[in-house]
Parts: structure tokens; C-alpha cells; sequence
């Protein structure tokens, strides 16, 4: 990823509300650790801040990628048809360089360029596939160029290739049409984890040390000490159930993505929705902080939100 001076922007921002959360809202004395409630919270503010840029370019290459396969049928589909009245496959890559591809136009345009200036079909079509970046064009690329070397009649190969793509892009809606059903139901599951966490931490924990309290003096009237209330409280639990929550949130976005859309990597929308939502809703719930100024922590998330809908 070329880095550019909003991801210098963004990475600034961020890094800037961490280093001045840890300088004002820190101790660094006897006692140790942060100062106020919102102290975490900022620190989530800042990392999405940085990351934001970069998690937008994600979400627009992505984009960017679906078109350019869809683009590459009507390119594919153009050269059939030149090739079919009569022309050579070089000269039906000129004739058809002059269509508007939208984001694959630079990459034909160069691919027409080159076979004008005497590149052989094989280099041209291989730096042509490197260019994209896809991994459905350099399938279909590299079948061509077999057919080309092998002899064999390219129209009927530009055909099969056509089928071949179009065969693909109709799996994978079938399978991202097929796994939204199973989306909502990891949303709901994972939701339904964190109101689970919730319950925990706000009722059931503080009953128990309470209960535990109860016990321990019980039994000191007895004269068994050692028993006393507070252990539960002593472990943290707050903190071990935020952890589990960006946990399951985190890994639970990255399966999301790789049902409905076959890699991991379209899961990371998922991901973050699930982290940073998880998060927010778990601390307002447990008086960490309140629901207006988790609403503001939401304000730059709304972005990614943006992202995901133009995805």
C-alpha cells in the first residue's frame, strides 16, 4: 500500500489522542494505571483515527477489484466479437483499447500500447494481468496465453473464458446471497455474547461477592478467617470480559467474511463493526461510560460504516 499524506494525516491524529491520553489521564506514580473512566475509551478513538484511511483505501480496493472483473467480461466480450469478424487478436486489442472500461481502461489502453510497440502477445497479456492484480483476470489470462502458444482458435477460447468468468462472479453472489442469513445469525450470536457478558459483570459477579461476603462472616463468627468478601472483585472481571468480547468479536468478523465472501480479509468490516460496537455497548452498560458519549465515540466509526455500504 502506497502511503499517502492522509494516511500521514490520520497516523498523526491518532498517535497524538494516545500520547496526550497517557499524559493527562495516566499515572505513572505508586499508583499505577489510568486516572479516569475515559481513558480507554480515548485510546480506542485514537488507534480508529489512525487507522481509519487505511481501512477505507481496504474497503475501496475491494470495490475497485469487483469492477474490474466485471469490466474484463465486457472487454473479453468486445474481443469476441472483433475476433469473430475477422481480425487477429492484436489487432481486435487496439480496436477495442478506444471503450471506455472504467477502472480497467488504463490497464487496456497500456495493453494496446504495448502490442503497438512490438511486444509479443505472451508479454503483453502477462504484464496486462500483473497490472490488475486479480486473481480472476490472471486466471483467464493465463488460459488465453496456453491457447495462443498451443495454436488453438483464441475466439473459442475468448468464449470459454467469458463462460468461465461469468460462472465465477455467479458462484460467489450465490454464495454471498447464501451466507446472509448466516451473517445475521453471527451478529445476533455474538451480540447475544455480549449481553451475556453484560449480565455477568453488572448482576451475577457483584451477587457472588456479595454472597462470598455474607459467607466469609459468617464463618469469622466461628472463628474461620480467610473468607472474606471482595475476591471476586480483586480479579478485574470487567477487564477480562472486555478482552473476551474484542476476541470473539475480532475472530468471529474474519469467519463472517470468509463464508459470504471466501477470504478473511473481507471479513475486517465485520470485525470492526463487531470490536468497536461490542466494546462501546459493553462499557456504557457497565457505567464505564454513558450512551451520549459512547454515541460520540461513534462519530469517526461512521465512516467505515460509508466504506462498507459503497463496498
Amino acid at each position: 500500500m502506497e502511503l499517502k499524506a492522509k494516511h500521514y494525516v490520520g497516523l498523526t491524529i491518532g498517535f497524538i489522542i494516545i500520547i496526550v491520553d497517557f499524559i493527562l489521564f495516566f499515572n505513572f506514580t505508586v499508583e499505577f494505571g489510568p486516572k479516569v473512566w475515559y481513558f480507554s475509551p480515548i485510546i480506542v478513538l485514537g488507534s480508529l483515527i489512525a487507522s481509519i484511511t487505511f481501512i477505507l483505501d481496504f474497503m475501496e480496493e475491494n470495490k475497485r477489484q469487483k469492477e474490474l472483473e466485471t469490466k474484463f467480461l465486457e472487454f473479453v466480450r468486445g474481443l469476441v466479437e472483433t475476433v469473430r469478424s475477422g481480425a487477429s487478436v492484436t489487432q481486435a486489442i487496439i480496436h477495442v483499447s478506444s471503450v471506455n472500461y472504467g477502472s480497467l481502461t488504463p490497464y487496456v489502453k497500456k495493453l494496446a500500447n504495448q502490442i503497438e510497440w512490438g511486444y509479443s502477445l505472451h508479454d503483453a497479456l502477462t504484464i496486462f494481468a500483473n497490472d490488475t492484480n486479480n486473481s480472476v483476470i490472471k486466471r483467464a489470462i493465463t488460459i488465453v496465453i496456453e491457447a495462443e502458444k498451443s495454436g488453438g482458435d483464441i475466439g473459442s477460447v475468448l468464449e470459454a473464458v467469458t463462460g468461465s468468468v461469468l460462472e465465477i462472479k455467479k458462484i460467489k453472489e450465490e454464495r454471498k446471497s447464501n451466507a446472509y442469513t448466516q451473517t445475521i445469525q453471527g451478529y445476533i450470536i455474538y451480540f447475544f455474547f455480549v449481553f451475556i457478558m453484560i449480565v455477568l459483570q453488572i448482576y451475577l459477579i457483584p451477587k457472588l461477592g456479595s454472597v462470598g461476603g455474607e459467607l466469609g462472616q459468617g464463618l469469622g463468627t466461628i472463628g474461620i478467617g480467610g473468607l472474606g468478601g471482595g475476591g471476586s472483585s480483586a480479579l478485574e472481571f470487567g477487564k477480562i470480559f472486555i478482552a473476551t468480547i474484542i476476541v470473539q468479536g475480532l475472530f468471529a468478523g474474519l469467519m463472517l467474511g470468509k463464508f459470504s465472501e471466501g477470504d478473511y480479509k473481507s471479513g475486517l468490516k465485520h470485525s470492526l463493526i463487531m470490536v468497536i460496537v461490542g466494546y462501546l455497548v459493553m462499557s456504557t452498560a457497565a457505567g464505564i461510560i454513558k450512551p451520549s458519549q459512547a454515541l460520540i465515540l461513534l462519530i469517526p466509526y461512521k465512516f467505515i460504516i460509508k466504506g462498507a455500504d459503497a463496498k
